[in-house]
């Protein structure tokens, strides 16, 4: 019999705020966290928008010799990664070191740093490169960061699967944990990609919207007048406990993990297979692992990534799966206010199903306006809409046809 898992903590840096609190608060709300990009000059690029986390000090986390040794997308991890544990009320004192690991991935890595140390290599030459480039850059550094502050030995690793790294990330700390090779695991994704060249190639594949005029309007999943997707950043851990670890220290519980499926498209190395394929098979997989029928689904947190492609075959995809009750389901995409975090997105998703579940409220898909034909379910527009959730969904797909899906239960002993 499988180990049952639960979420303890929560960390959460995004766009529309920092902390739990601030970030659902941002989501009920409707708040918006897209704007003219400030990180560097965009005047030449055809997008000049995204969703930046713009209140961020890292000195509130790490002193500033630290810092300098840190890629953002690591002061993302591990910044969330400290708020997780704090909301977890974890004793370290009391926690087995060799029975709590790591599973936090970056979609990209330290791009920022790739493009600020290439500049230098050029105007001054390959001895003023930082002796810091390369564990900078490496994916795996926010997972290794996270461990040595808090000394947890057990498994330590690495997802990089594109856009769904953040959820793969959580479903394979949930296994080790199921499978009994950990009891706490400190899982998530974090990204910090507004780098020039990071995103030059997003908009030489034209795959970021080009409403420039209205940043406030240019994340609109599921709307017939969507024309790509908004760039974000930002950090998602959450800390995952054994049900009988978390319940002997009197910890509070979000939701339990309940399911989660992984597939891969086969089909493109950036489109989706058009019949919807792999995100069917995806969702039907967590679905099993879970053992619910389709029914028992509440909410799904939608991929929704407001590209012209993703959103119609997700839509059919989930038609595919759940049949007519597709049509009872609560969807939204939270993309729609934080943008697309990339790496991070999956894992800031399932805190906003965590949340969603513990607060038994949707949050809305906003700048929805104009119905697609071919998006014709439920979406949630516009405003947060009280509702009896005991399973959500959230999907997350990515380039090279990846796809994740997690399902996320009310707890109940």
């Amino acid at each position: 019999m499988k180990r049952r898992v639960v979420i303890t903590g929560i960390g959460a840096i995004t766009p529309i705020g920092i902390g739990k609190r601030e970030f659902w608060q941002g989501l009920e709300a409707g708040k918006n966290g897209v704007d003219r990009v400030q990180s560097f000059d965009v005047s030449l690029f055809p997008t000049q928008i995204g969703a930046e986390v713009r209140n961020f000090d890292p000195v509130m986390f790490f002193d500033k010799k630290e810092c300098r040794r840190m890629d953002r997308f690591v002061q993302f991890a591990l910044a969330a990664a400290k708020l997780a544990v704090e909301d977890a009320k974890l004793d370290l004192s009391k926690v087995e070191k060799s029975r709590a690991g790591v599973s936090v991935g970056s979609g990209i890595g330290g791009i920022q740093t790739i493009q600020e140390q290439t500049d230098v290599l050029k105007e001054k030459g390959p001895r003023r490169v930082s002796p810091f480039f390369v564990p900078m850059i490496i994916g795996n550094m926010a997972s290794g960061y996270i461990s040595i502050e808090f000394g947890f030995q057990g498994p330590n690793t690495t997802v990089v699967t594109a856009c769904a790294t953040g959820t793969h990330s959580l479903g394979e700390a949930m296994r080790m944990i199921q499978s009994g090779t950990a009891d706490v695991m400190v899982a998530g994704g974090a990204e910090a990609a507004f780098a020039p060249i990071a995103f030059a190639g997003f908009c030489s594949l034209r795959a970021l919207s080009t409403r420039n005029e209205e940043p406030a309007r240019a994340s609109r999943p599921f709307d017939v007048g969507r024309d790509g997707f908004v760039m974000g950043e930002g950090a998602g851990v959450v800390i995952l406990e054994e049900l009988g670890h978390a319940l002997k220290r009197g910890a509070d519980i979000y939701a339990e993990v309940v399911g989660y499926g992984l597939s891969g498209d086969a089909y493109h190395i950036t489109a989706p297979d058009p019949g919807g394929k792999g995100a069917a098979l995806c969702m039907t997989m967590a679905l099993q692992d879970a053992q619910l029928a389709p029914e028992e689904v509440d909410y799904i947190n939608a991929h929704g990534t407001s590209t012209p492609l993703n959103d119609k075959i997700e839509t059919l995809a989930i038609k595919q799966v759940f049949g007519e009750h597709a049509y009872k389901l609560a969807v939204s995409s939270v993309k729609s206010m934080i943008g697309h975090l990339l790496g991070a997105a999956g894992s800031v998703e399932a805190i906003a199903c965590a949340l969603a579940i513990k607060n038994q409220i949707i949050p809305p898909t906003i700048n929805y306006e104009t119905p697609d034909p071919d998006c014709d379910l439920n979406y949630t527009p516009n405003k947060a809409q009280k509702h009896a959730i005991k399973v959500a969904l959230s999907n997350s797909f990515g380039f090279g046809g990846t796809n994740a899906t997690l399902i996320l239960k009310q707890f109940a002993e």
